[in-house]
């Protein structure tokens, strides 16, 4: 009979090579919308920060939630901390890596970003003067979106 840590190390060696403790995903949430879809990402320090009010409120008309679906976006938001993708959590690995990758802080200052379906930057506005009409009408002029409406 085994004893308890005997049973745990048995069950560490049985284990693929990095297995143990590799419950955190790191990875980069964009790299997996690249030339999928246009994301945007806000980040605020708390739920209530009016850049994050006004995006959720457009986002509620019918006309813009059309034109964002027409344009195939997707809503990352990071509120305190936390990550979000279109509604479902990131988790804290993930979270910290997009991040990182756009050079942005968790604690501030309210930021909006849109990336391109090239996972390159093509907006970056700071506080809650972002129109959602102003992005459709960038994302409408870039390459890849022209080349979708011609087809």
């Amino acid at each position: 009979m085994l004893r308890p840590h005997a049973t745990l190390a048995a069950l560490c060696l049985a284990l693929p090579a990095g297995a143990a403790g590799a419950g955190a995903d790191t990875t980069n949430p964009l790299d997996a919308e690249r030339w999928e879809t246009r994301p945007i990402v806000v980040v605020v320090p708390q739920d209530s920060d009016p850049l994050l009010v006004k995006v959720r409120a457009a986002l509620k008309e019918t006309a813009a939630r059309e034109a964002f679906r027409e344009r195939d976006m997707a809503l990352f938001t990071v509120v305190g901390g936390e990550g979000r993708r279109n509604g479902e959590p990131l988790g804290p690995g993930r979270t910290a890596a997009m991040l990182r990758a756009l050079q942005l802080d968790a604690r501030g200052p309210a930021t909006f970003v849109l990336v391109g379906k090239d996972g390159g930057v093509k907006m970056r506005e700071e506080g809650a003067g972002v129109d959602l009409q102003a992005v459709f009408d960038e994302i409408d002029r870039m390459p890849m979106r022209q080349q979708q409406q011609q087809q």
